[in-house]
């Protein structure tokens, strides 16, 4: 289904095709909604961003999963959170974790710099 190159998950076919990303965080109030922010305007991504606990500002769901062909996690509890709920999507997509704790508020110029970081090994 997809092809990797020195490690980067590309899309089927066309490598003009744009990857569908989705960020998720607690709350989808500061990290995920930073790293939509920094990567919405990028030409290679399509990017949204949700939150996996219930009261999150946008609430993660089957939807927005399905959508994604990436699923960065801020930390292991919500990769965890998803294969708790969500075991289909867990074992057909990939999910990678950025390990980027909650301490940060919305776009912090160091939780910006760790997402540019650590994104690319990730995706082209």
């Amino acid at each position: 289904m997809y092809r990797e190159k020195e490690g980067k998950i590309l899309m089927p076919g066309n490598d003009m095709t744009k990857q569908k990303v989705l960020f998720l965080c607690n709350q989808n109030r500061l990290r995920s909604p930073t790293a939509e922010a920094v990567f919405r305007e990028s030409p290679m991504l399509e990017v949204k961003s949700a939150g996996v606990d219930k009261d999150a500002s946008v609430p993660v769901n089957l939807e927005l999963l399905e959508w994604a062909d990436i699923i960065f996690v801020m930390e292991k509890g919500q990769r965890n959170v998803i294969h708790k709920k969500f075991k289909d999507i867990y074992k057909n997509k990939r999910i990678a974790c950025l390990y980027i704790p909650d301490d940060f508020e919305y776009m912090d110029p160091d939780l910006i710099q760790l997402l540019k970081k650590r994104l690319p090994q990730y995706v082209d």
